[in-house]
C-alpha cells in the first residue's frame, strides 16, 4: 500500500478501532452491533448486515430479541443470588449489557465479557474502564481451557461458588466440525451446583429459500460460518442441567411481557446445574 493509501486508510478509521482490525473484513460482533442500533461497525459490516436483512428482515428483531432474553436472563439470575457472570462471545456491549444488567439488582456482581474480536474487547474495556468489577478477555469461545485458566478470569470469578455462563446468539457460529457440544459440556464441567447455563441460537429455516436468498445465506455463512440448529439439537446443550420455566423458547417469549413479533427462527433457555 502506498503512502497516499495508508493516508486515507487512517483518516478512514475510527478513533476507537486498533490499527491492527481489517477494515474490508466483515466482523460478527459489528454485524450485531449494526443489527442492534450501534455504531461501532463499519463499511464491510453494514453492506453485509444489509445483505443478510434483503434475506430476512425479521433478523434484525431476533438481533433485539437476543439481548432482550440477555438483559431478562441476567436480571432472573442476579434476583437468584448470582454474583458472578461469565460472558461468552460477549460481542460490542452496547445498550442492555451484562454489567449494567446485573448491577441494577446486585451492584457487587462481578462479570467477566470474553470475545475473539479485537474490535469488541477495545470498545468494551473502554465502556468497563475503572470499574474493578467487570472484566475483558480476548479469547476464543473454542478454547474453553485457556479462557476456564486466564489468570484475568480465574481472578474475577470464583469457579468453587455459582457462576452464570452466558452463551448468546454466538453458537451459531460455531461449525459442528469445532464440536460445540463439546465446549458446552466443558463449561458445565467447570461449574459448581448451583449455577446456571444460559443460551440462545438461531434455529434451522422455516422456509425454502429462493436461489437469490440462498446465494446471499452462502456468503453469510461462508464469511462467518453460520451453523443453524434445530430444536432438538440446541436443547441437547442443556444435557445435565435442569431448564428453568419457561424452558427452551423463542428469546423473545423468554419471561417477557407484551405480544411476540415475527422473529427469525432461535431457541434461549436458562438451566441450572443440580
Amino acid at each position: 500500500m502506498g503512502t497516499e493509501q495508508n493516508l486515507e486508510a487512517a483518516m478512514d478509521r475510527p478513533a476507537w478501532a486498533p490499527p491492527e482490525v481489517d477494515l474490508e473484513r466483515p466482523s460478527t460482533a459489528r454485524i450485531y452491533d449494526y443489527m442492534l442500533g450501534g455504531l461501532h461497525n463499519f463499511a464491510i459490516d453494514r453492506q453485509m448486515a444489509e445483505q443478510v436483512l434483503a434475506v430476512g428482515p425479521q433478523i434484525r428483531l431476533t438481533a433485539h430479541a437476543n439481548r432482550g432474553f440477555l438483559r431478562r436472563a441476567v436480571e432472573f439470575l442476579a434476583a437468584a443470588g448470582i454474583r458472578q457472570f461469565l460472558d461468552l462471545g460477549s460481542g460490542i456491549p452496547t445498550v442492555g449489557n451484562v454489567h449494567e444488567a446485573a448491577h441494577r439488582v446486585a451492584p457487587d456482581a462481578k462479570v467477566v465479557y470474553v470475545d475473539v474480536d479485537p474490535v469488541a474487547v477495545a470498545h468494551s474495556l473502554a465502556i468497563v474502564e475503572g470499574d474493578e468489577r467487570v472484566t475483558v478477555v480476548q479469547a476464543d469461545i473454542r478454547d474453553t481451557d485457556a479462557i476456564l485458566s486466564d489468570p484475568r478470569v480465574t481472578g474475577a470469578l470464583d469457579f468453587t461458588q455459582p457462576v452464570a455462563v452466558l452463551i448468546v446468539a454466538v453458537l451459531h457460529f460455531v461449525p459442528d466440525a469445532d464440536d460445540p457440544a463439546r465446549i458446552v459440556a466443558r463449561l458445565r464441567d467447570a461449574i459448581v451446583p448451583g449455577s446456571y447455563l444460559g443460551i440462545s441460537q438461531v434455529a434451522t429455516f422455516p422456509f425454502e429459500l429462493t436461489a437469490e436468498q440462498r446465494a446471499v445465506a452462502d456468503r453469510y455463512t461462508k464469511a462467518n460460518a453460520v451453523a443453524l440448529r434445530s430444536r432438538e439439537q440446541i436443547g441437547a446443550f442443556f444435557d445435565g442441567l435442569e431448564l428453568v420455566e419457561p424452558g427452551l423458547v423463542d428469546p423473545a417469549e423468554w419471561r417477557a411481557d407484551g405480544d411476540v413479533t415475527d422473529m427469525f427462527p432461535s431457541y434461549a433457555g436458562v438451566a441450572r446445574k443440580p
